[in-house]
């Protein structure tokens, strides 16, 4: 079995990461965090790449791919702490809508004209709600909208409640984790690499601090937990993609293995940078901003956690070499 992506699904992440580093750098982000949380110049950009109508099927104008594809793309958004709403709308909003044969509005989406904001029990902040683009998880809840401002500056959205009982609607919760994940492991490649250039660059007893054991071993770390992290996020994808019984658990794996190394990393960025990590100045604090709150967002480390024990110790879930590739 070949695990491996297909150079055209490697060539069209690339293609993203490329348009994004030229367009959304962290000088974008300090401009849009003072004079207004979006750019319609960069969301045009996606839009004409055709992200919009990643997921759309081909018959609604959309390019008619899979979550695989979201998830890698998801990943490059996280690496460019992007503040546009692509993952919301896109990769989480549309394939919700399509579960429950939802087609009316999907033109819109493609063109850029419609934004989502998939709006769950368990996930009280949406991006960009600006009251009619919420979608609930059923028209018969009552949802409720209060605007509030996120810790994370990049993002503007508002705080939701829904008055029902219950978690919701578990494809929704799904497709939120497993988007949130993969921009987690962009987000952790981003300041990792952040820290690695910073350690080049800062010297101390005359070298560059890089050189010292003690940096080298926390990175090095940083790496591994990412590495670790991405199979775990792509074979999450892969399952809900094709409707497992398992997806649930692979994603909260996902959730959990991407949170895990994301936290890791901001936190040892920050000691990298020194005193200075912490502070607006530093680049740094953008992306550990969204990693914190993605960490959070669509069912916290506890939630997941949960999940996977049900899994596992309810026999749902067998472990052991014999079941891997069941």
């Amino acid at each position: 079995m070949d695990f491996r992506f297909s150079d055209d699904q490697l060539t069209l992440a690339t293609s993203v990461r490329d348009y994004l580093s030229g367009t959304h750098g962290p000088e974008v982000l300090r401009h849009l965090d003072e004079a207004g949380p979006r750019d319609p110049a960069i969301w045009q950009g996606l839009v004409d790449m055709g992200l919009t109508g990643l997921l759309v099927p081909e018959a609604h104008g959309g390019l008619g791919m899979g979550l695989i594809e979201a998830a890698l793309i998801a990943a490059e958004c996280g690496r460019a702490c992007l503040a546009e709403p692509l993952v919301d709308t896109a990769f989480v909003g549309v394939p919700w809508l399509l579960s429950q044969g939802q087609t009316d509005g999907l033109a819109d989406v493609v063109a850029g004209t419609r934004k989502l904001a998939p709006a769950h029990a368990i996930n009280p902040w949406v991006a960009d709600g600006d009251g009619d683009a919420l979608v609930s998880v059923d028209p018969l809840r009552k949802l409720t909208v209060r605007v509030e401002r996120s810790r994370d500056t990049a993002a503007q959205g508002v705080s939701t409640s829904l008055d029902a009982n219950g978690a919701g609607d578990d494809y929704l919760l799904n497709l939120g984790a497993l988007m949130s994940a993969a921009q987690l492991v962009g987000l952790a490649d981003a300041m990792l690499h952040q820290a690695v250039e910073y350690a080049k660059l800062r010297t101390q007893f005359g070298q560059p601090i890089g050189a010292f054991q003690g940096i080298k071993h926390q990175l090095a770390s940083c790496s591994v937990a990412i590495e670790f992290a991405k199979p775990v996020v792509w074979r999450a994808a892969a399952a809900l993609q094709d409707g497992l019984a398992s997806a649930a658990a692979h994603v909260s794996h996902a959730k959990l293995a991407a949170s895990d190394a994301a936290m890791l990393t901001a936190e040892t960025a920050i000691q990298v940078h020194g005193a200075m990590g912490y502070t607006y100045e530093v680049d740094l604090h953008f992306w550990m901003k969204r990693s914190w709150a993605l960490c959070g967002a669509w069912g916290d480390r506890a939630f997941h956690l949960k999940r996977i024990d049900d899994a596992v110790l309810g026999g749902s879930l067998p472990i052991g070499p014999e079941h891997t590739f069941a």
